[in-house]
């Protein structure tokens, strides 16, 4: 099988990993170098990351004890798939979606379902009702804000299919990767009673992509689950304290949504003036495919521009698609510009 990567390329304008165009607000930085000064670097760190767990969990209004906190999102949706999936079970997603789903699926050794999304890339509960019924799934993933499409899920879709999946005895993960740029959050269903999970992470409206922390808010009975399969003392004091630092910044992440989102609306307006598919978009990114010429070739005419989007070309469904990170004005600029010269 081959690996998944993202390309790292020396450009000026790098709009291909939905990272923030902006840094963490003033102030962050020297208040997590503090908290660095005083790591006793002889010790491991905190094993339950306590503090950390705490923070998060209050901000939702749950207790340390149903949060889970790794390396990333993507540790956390490994741990979740090593403890309830792997060999002999199976995992369900519904294309085009997030590849992290079916990539670490297989590398667990679970058998994964693709099940399809209707024409305009929502999720097709009638499909569900197939996948489900037909299948068993242990694990059926949603992504909201989806990536790379950027749809929003609706309440009423994500309650329609965690009931279909309490009915077979699974269990749904809600990836919210891009979580705070929607208006509705799973997280509102979860109780102890219901088997959902809703992933989430600091790499994205934290401005934090590189301290690699995500988190998962569960039922407790889920959390001490995946406790038991973890690493010991997997999460190292400095990622500990970076994201403990940084929900004393609140207020600056929702600004920094805001200007967001705004941006995206002023260069989705720019991108419709151009011969371009454009889907609409909850996230901090937007897919578009090229009209009248090849996606590969549109994407090499950006790296030679010195711009990198991501290719999707080779994601299901999504022949000749790019996908562009919202970036500062200045970055958006030059990638229309970009893309204006391509296009001509």
């Amino acid at each position: 099988m081959a690996g998944y990567h993202s390309p790292q390329i020396d450009v000026a304008v790098r709009l291909n990993t939905n990272e923030s165009p902006e840094p963490p607000p003033a102030g962050f930085a020297e208040a997590v170098a503090e908290g660095v000064l005083a790591i006793d670097w002889h010790r491991y760190p905190e094993r339950a990351a306590s503090e950390l767990r705490a923070r998060i969990g209050a901000t939702y209004g749950l207790s340390e004890a149903q949060v889970f906190a790794a390396n990333g999102s993507n540790e956390v949706l490994q741990t979740l798939l090593l403890t309830f999936a792997g060999p002999g079970r199976v995992s369900a997603v519904f294309e085009p979606t997030y590849a992290l789903h079916s990539h670490l699926s297989r590398v667990t050794g679970t058998t994964v379902i693709q099940g399809e999304r209707a024409d305009d890339f929502s999720i097709d509960l009638a499909e569900v009702e197939r996948v489900v019924t037909d299948h068993e799934p242990d694990v059926v993933f949603l992504c909201s804000p989806n990536n790379p499409t950027g749809v929003v899920d609706t309440p009423d879709t994500i309650r329609a299919v965690l009931e279909m999946v309490k009915g077979s005895g699974g269990l749904l993960c809600v990836d919210e990767a891009y979580g705070q740029f929607s208006d509705f959050s799973a997280v509102e269903l979860l109780d102890e009673g219901t088997p959902l999970v809703v992933s989430r992470t600091y790499s994205k409206t934290w401005a934090m992509a590189a301290a690699r922390l995500g988190y998962l808010l569960a039922p407790d009975w889920v959390v001490r689950e995946l406790d038991k399969v973890v690493l010991p003392y997997h999460l190292d004091a400095m990622t500990q304290i970076a994201g403990t630092v940084a929900l004393d910044y609140l207020d600056a992440m929702h600004d920094r949504v805001e200007r967001l989102v705004e941006e995206r609306g002023r260069l989705v307006e720019r991108l419709a003036d151009l011969p371009l598919e454009v889907w609409p978009s909850g996230a901090n990114f937007v897919l578009i495919r090229p009209a009248n010429h090849d996606g590969n070739t549109v994407w090499q005419g950006l790296v030679d521009r010195s711009v990198l989007v991501r290719n999707c070309s080779t994601w299901p469904r999504l022949d000749g698609c790019l996908r562009i990170t919202i970036g500062t004005p200045e970055e958006d600029d030059r990638l229309l510009d970009a893309l204006t010269e391509v296009l001509a």
